[in-house]
């Protein structure tokens, strides 16, 4: 079976219904493929509270695009960072084809943010600046008023107003390209018809390999046993895209040995339960010490590197411990997102044998914590406070008060995988380069898809490279 459209668009979550709704306002022909179902379409999209890093509804934060670029690799190459400053037209083979989203991506990335949200503003979707999970926090973020599920539902209504055609149980599996190697469609995997064909341009916006265990262990590493999607939608990022672009010669870009680790409690099946509590107590793992700093300043600027600590422990999992002066910190159920009750026990030691961990090594460590703690300083749980530990190693920085006001708490966290960080590599209009950095016709990305990260997430920036870039990418095709 063959369908022909003007643009072919793979995966329906903000990046894909991006693309094609204003390739679809631009007059194209538009086909979107979803591997899931009507109901299950979206993607994460559909169940992230999509924090927007922006500080107006018209403005990114002062430190979108510098927090960008700083987090482009480590130990880059000075001289070829000098060129690449220089702008593209200046640029040595080497450094178009550098695996990193160079300064011309990411500034475009931050000029077209305002406009994107205007325009979702049309769509009927509403934005402020609601409470977030992080008590304590560095940057503002701007919301969508019902979060992820309002961007898919708004983006969805509008491509079934200009005629997009959805493609529902339909995965993308090939790039088809002619004889001259140019891209010239997809061939997909359709339930119940086998393999289809779709001529057309193509935008990737399929997500990343977060739900693709192979793909994990060949990048990540065989610890990524311990890791699980951050929701249902992860499930269906299975890497597709990313690998038939590098099959046909897609520059990569991006950290693929690395992912956006978020702490949550592997005991709860609801989306996101994110357990953000614990700069509040200590982090023991399995053999009951505490192995990292858990309050070295503001959590929405921590935690990521802190919940990679955890994903290093004895089976990729650590255990807060709480006591009860945490229920003086006003609303600090919004640091704890799980379903799921706290464990609690009278004693630490009663504690101990809930966790499986033994009672003398979690006495101990309780017992050194408690010492180092200040006896003077104000505590201030809702700002970064310096109330440090004394002689402890490894210290902690912040809101270090004792923990002897029974019964105590824990919860077991782990690292979930909220999105993996390698993709492919793209100029500042979502067009896919090679790896020789030129453009490869008609072939085109967002969302995940693109490689931009490396060590440690930029927060808030992911669901806006999608909606951004998607439009790029459509706007691009209905120009040449």
């Amino acid at each position: 079976m063959n369908h022909t459209f003007d643009v072919v668009v793979a995966g329906c979550g903000v990046a894909g219904l991006s693309a094609a709704v204003t390739a679809a306002e631009r007059g194209l022909k538009v086909a979107i493929l979803e591997r899931a179902s009507q109901e299950d379409r979206g993607g994460q999209s559909r169940y992230t509270e999509a924090y927007l890093r922006m500080k107006a509804i018209d403005e990114v934060t002062d430190d979108f695009e510098t927090y960008l670029a700083s987090n482009v690799g480590l130990y880059a190459d000075p001289e070829l960072m000098a060129e690449m400053s220089t702008g593209r037209e200046n640029w040595s083979q080497v450094a178009r084809s550098l695996a990193i989203p160079d300064p011309e991506v990411i500034g475009n990335f931050a000029d077209h943010v305002p406009a994107t949200i205007k325009w979702l503003q049309g769509l009927g979707v509403k934005f402020d600046f609601l409470p977030t999970q992080f008590l304590t926090k560095t940057q503002p973020r701007l919301l969508p008023v019902g979060g992820g599920a309002a961007l898919v539902d708004a983006l969805a209504a509008q491509a079934d107003k200009l005629g997009v055609t959805f493609f529902y149980h339909t995965t993308a599996r090939k790039l088809l390209q002619d004889e001259r190697g140019v891209v010239t469609g997809l061939l997909a995997q359709q339930q119940g018809a086998g393999h289809v064909r779709f001529a057309g341009q193509v935008v990737l916006a399929c997500g990343g390999f977060e739900g693709n265990p192979a793909l994990q262990s060949k990048y990540i590493g065989p610890r990524s046993v311990y890791l699980r999607p951050i929701c249902k939608g992860g499930y269906f990022n299975r890497g597709e895209g990313i690998e038939m672009a590098l099959d046909i010669g897609a520059a990569p870009s991006g950290d693929f040995g690395s992912y956006h680790a978020e702490p949550i409690d592997p005991r709860s099946s609801v989306p996101e339960p994110s357990v953000f509590i614990f700069p509040y107590g200590i982090l023991v793992n399995k053999a009951g010490q505490r192995f990292v700093n858990e309050a070295p300043g503001t959590v929405d600027a921590w935690y990521e590197r802190i919940t990679r600590r955890i994903y290093e422990q004895d089976e990729g999992i650590a255990y807060v411990i709480l006591d009860q002066r945490v229920k003086d910190i006003p609303n600090y159920r919004l640091g704890i997102r799980t379903d799921q009750p706290a464990i609690e026990a009278e004693t630490i030691d009663a504690l101990a044998a809930k966790l499986g961990v033994m009672p003398e090594a979690l006495r101990a460590t309780v017992s050194a914590y408690n010492a180092a703690c200040p006896t003077t300083g104000s505590y201030d749980p809702l700002n970064v406070d310096g109330l440090a530990t004394t002689g402890l190693m490894p210290p902690k920085s912040n809101w270090s008060r004792p923990l002897d006001r029974g019964p105590y708490m824990a919860y077991p966290i782990i690292s979930a995988n909220v999105f993996t960080f390698g993709g492919l590599k793209v100029n500042p209009v979502g067009q896919v380069l090679d790896t020789d950095g030129e453009v490869m016709p008609n072939l085109y990305a967002a969302g995940e898809v693109i490689g931009m990260y490396y060590t440690n997430y930029t927060g808030a920036t992911s669901v806006l490279k999608g909606l951004v870039f998607g439009r790029l990418a459509a706007n691009q095709i209905a120009d040449e």
